[in-house]
């Protein structure tokens, strides 16, 4: 695509509207829970992509969510999907209400899943709390993604070890890990969100599922409020004693969720 190799993945029966995933910070396509990919695709073609330096994308990432939104929106474009669900998670989310604001006539519903608006609540301050998960992680022999997408309960815990041992099924094929560079392009691009304004969000149309853990310490619950109450056509789905990935640790309701509201 114009010069730049983009790697992603299908799953499910081609036909309808394609459920395109954006992924995270740090993500690269093995960080996708298989029990929401395979959920989904029991009934729909989704499609998982790498965007621009990002895994075994190629090119350089780029410091700002507008600039992901125009490369994810090529990325669409170029595969010839016609109108399309997105599935926006973390900063993915961000990426989806760009895409949304910019190009309405793309989308047709859209899942926003721990993420929030641009200007939301503690959003910028991603750098002290990846540095305080990566510093209790190193502490404790633990992976960050136990400080930062669960909380830390015990029921939070037990789906923490769940979710790390899905990500281990797959073992061929396996994407290429996302490079430093990357990181320090996505943590630019989400402070810039962070310090930035939600205005046009009133001018999205489309209906909207936001979901999201009651705990998120990434990217604080309170957004997602945020987002329902800015969004004109909006519902919310809050899980309990969950974090940032409670989307994950509530796979099967999320799931049956997702396609209750993709197929209304």
């Amino acid at each position: 695509m114009n010069g730049t190799t983009f790697v992603y993945r299908e799953a499910g029966k081609k036909g309808g509207t394609s459920v395109v995933f954006l992924h995270h910070l740090t993500a690269v396509l093995d960080d996708w829970d298989p029990r929401v990919v395979d959920g989904l695709a029991a009934a729909r073609h989704v499609i998982a992509f790498d965007n621009r330096g990002v895994g075994g994308s190629g090119g350089s990432t780029p410091k700002t969510v507008e600039a992901m939104a125009q490369d994810a929106v090529a990325f669409i474009r170029a595969l010839d999907l016609g109108k399309v669900d997105l599935l926006g998670f973390s900063l993915g989310g961000f990426v989806a209400q760009v895409i949304a604001q910019q190009h309405p006539g793309l989308v047709r519903k859209i899942i926003l899943a721990g993420t929030g608006p641009a200007g939301g609540e503690g959003i910028a301050n991603i750098g002290a709390v990846l540095q305080d998960a990566f510093a209790k992680a190193a502490a404790s022999n633990k992976h960050p993604k136990q400080f930062l997408f669960f909380t830390q309960t015990g029921n939070g815990q037990a789906a923490a070890e769940d979710f790390l041992q899905r990500l281990k099924e797959r073992t061929k094929d396996l994407d290429a890990p996302v490079s430093n560079d990357t990181i320090q392009a996505q943590i630019a691009a989400i402070q810039a969100w962070g310090q930035d304004d939600a205005a046009a969000l009133g001018t999205v149309q489309h209906p909207v599922l936001v979901a999201n853990g009651d705990h998120d310490v990434m990217v604080p619950s309170v957004n997602s409020f945020e987002l329902v109450r800015r969004l004109p056509n909006a519902q919310l789905s809050i899980f309990p004693d969950a974090g940032h990935g409670g989307i994950f640790q509530y796979h099967a309701d999320f799931v049956e969720q997702a396609r209750a509201f993709l197929w209304q």
